[in-house]
């Protein structure tokens, strides 16, 4: 599984309310047309009014690499092209491993996080 997280920061919050806006029907034909996609919402940040968070989830390499290369990826980087982006901080990262955050009777799990 592969996790892509970032931040998105625009001029100002006109600027990242129209991305948000212009960007939502992406998302949607992202998460419905192309194979693999397991979650992905560009979404405005409550506490950063210039700023969108983005979480994706992506099954595999493959199907990460495949929606490089789909008409959809091309429409999000012009889209958000045409909104004031300023700054991109953004990560991918490969997950080994998952569970719950949460043991079956409600409490936390805590370190460490994957003991038996």
């Amino acid at each position: 599984m592969i996790l892509i997280s970032a931040v998105l920061e625009f001029a100002n919050q006109e600027d990242r309310d129209r991305a948000v806006e212009i960007c939502s029907p992406i998302q949607w034909d992202t998460r419905t047309q192309e194979d693999g996609c397991e979650s992905y919402c560009f979404a405005p940040d409550p506490c950063l009014p210039k700023c969108i968070q983005v979480y994706e989830r992506w099954e595999s390499e493959e199907a990460l690499e495949k929606h490089f290369n789909h008409p959809t990826y091309a429409r999000m980087v012009k889209a958000l092209g045409s909104c004031g982006i300023i700054e991109s901080r953004n990560r991918m990262y490969e997950v080994a491993r998952d569970q719950t955050v949460y043991h079956e009777d409600g409490s936390p799990r805590v370190m460490p996080l994957f003991a038996d």
